[in-house]
């Protein structure tokens, strides 16, 4: 492997507003074997996510930012192409924040394995990894949704909006998912069977969610925060739960986050409004991977995942995400 050359982006610098090709440094340096306790894996899908914007800035978070010089984190699945660790073969696929680049090599933290021969590989980033883990464990634990609740979810035509939407329907409630665009709410019925949309881009979304929601919204999961939070808010019945699981609108803002004007809602229908961050269900991925794999198996859970290629097209791919370009779970084929 030594003859191998790995292509990386390195962090350059924390952008300001959206990052851009001149926030990261590509550079080519010789592919190194690993160590003891350490893999050499050969990437071949990575995870193109939201949360990597957040990762770039500095300050307390959630998970530390990446620092400036390093390989920009990612998710990703890849085969082992050589190893110096007991619990990993030559030939094992795995799944893990592998890093925009070629070929991961290190300590195999937080690592497991995957089989390609039961779904395709870019499955295992999107309904079975960390997009259909936060699907899961924001709706049904944070979100508590009953049978007949309705249920709307912003973002709903993205990787976590769209499994999200099938899960309540799976637990009978009805489901309404705001979207942009014509294409993406035909698909979340046609495809997803949502019970009714939102195109946040031809109609007022309050409106829309008179029209869809006569009965008021007993759970939202928000994948965007800015206005349509605050449209959602004001329309709450008693005892609705609303799930921060992200806000793309405003990851790449200049000024300040816009905050709820709304909250006030909170108090009057004695709401609950929580965050959520999928790492803190590590113990019990096992178990929720497995129903997931059950439903996707019966056809009753549908994942799409929308495939760029080339590492080289790393940063105008992320850039896709905040403009809305992509149909489905982002991954780069690398």
């Amino acid at each position: 492997m030594t003859d191998q050359t790995n292509r990386q982006f390195l962090l350059a610098k924390r952008p300001v507003g959206a990052a851009t090709r001149d926030t990261f440094t590509f550079q080519q340096v010789p592919v190194v074997q690993p160590k003891d306790g350490q893999i050499l894996v050969k990437n071949e899908y990575l995870s193109l996510d939201p949360a990597m914007r957040g990762w770039m800035n500095e300050g307390k978070s959630y998970i530390p930012p990446v620092a400036l010089g390093d390989v920009m984190r990612a998710l990703g699945v890849g085969k082992v192409v050589a190893s110096a660790h007991p619990g990993f073969a030559v030939g094992d696929y795995v799944n893990g924040a592998l890093g925009v680049q070629d070929y991961f090599v290190g300590e195999p933290r937080g690592f497991y394995k995957v089989d390609p021969k039961l779904v395709p590989l870019p499955v295992y980033l999107s309904a079975l990894g960390m997009t259909g883990m936060t699907a899961y464990f924001a709706l049904l634990d944070v979100g508590a949704p009953k049978a007949g609740d309705t249920v709307v979810i912003s973002g709903a035509a993205g990787a976590v909006g769209s499994i999200a939407g099938q899960i309540a329907k799976l637990k009978g409630c009805r489901v309404v998912g705001i979207a942009g665009g014509q294409e993406k709410c035909a698909r979340l019925v046609d495809e997803f069977g949502f019970d009714g949309t939102i195109d946040y881009k031809s109609e007022d979304v309050l409106a829309g969610l008179k029209r869809e929601c006569p009965q008021g919204v007993d759970v939202f999961f928000d994948n965007v925060g800015g206005d349509i939070l605050d449209a959602v808010l004001s329309r709450l019945n008693f005892k609705a739960r609303v799930i921060i699981c992200g806000a793309i609108s405003q990851y790449n803002n200049k000024e300040a986050v816009k905050g709820p004007a709304n909250y006030l809602s909170l108090l009057v229908n004695r709401a609950r409004m929580e965050g959520f961050v999928v790492m803190d269900y590590a113990d019990r991925y096992a178990s929720a991977g497995q129903e997931m794999a059950g439903w996707l198996l019966k056809g009753q859970l549908k994942s799409k995942e929308h495939i760029v290629e080339g590492l080289e097209s790393f940063p105008e791919s992320l850039a896709k995400l905040f403009s809305g370009e992509n149909h489905g779970k982002l991954v780069l084929k690398v």
